[in-house]
């Protein structure tokens, strides 16, 4: 499982809310929120958009997107 408290902080922080980001990135709210809540996986092409979007160089993908949670 991952953490991806930091890329939801980016989120609001760049866009306000998950809705105005998941319309931005062209997904449905309720995706978004499941890839977020790790009951779906993020696709390689969503997470270049999102990185995109958000201003993610690709040198920080890792932080935002594949930090794992401490058990």
């Amino acid at each position: 499982m991952f953490d991806y408290s930091k890329l939801l902080g980016k989120v609001v922080e760049t866009y306000g809310t998950q809705q105005s980001f998941s319309l931005a990135l062209g997904m449905s709210q309720r995706s978004l929120s499941e890839k977020l809540n790790n009951k779906r996986t993020w696709k390689q092409s969503d997470i270049v958009k999102s990185a995109k979007l958000l201003g993610i160089s690709n040198s920080e993908i890792g932080i935002y997107f594949f930090k794992t949670k401490v058990q």
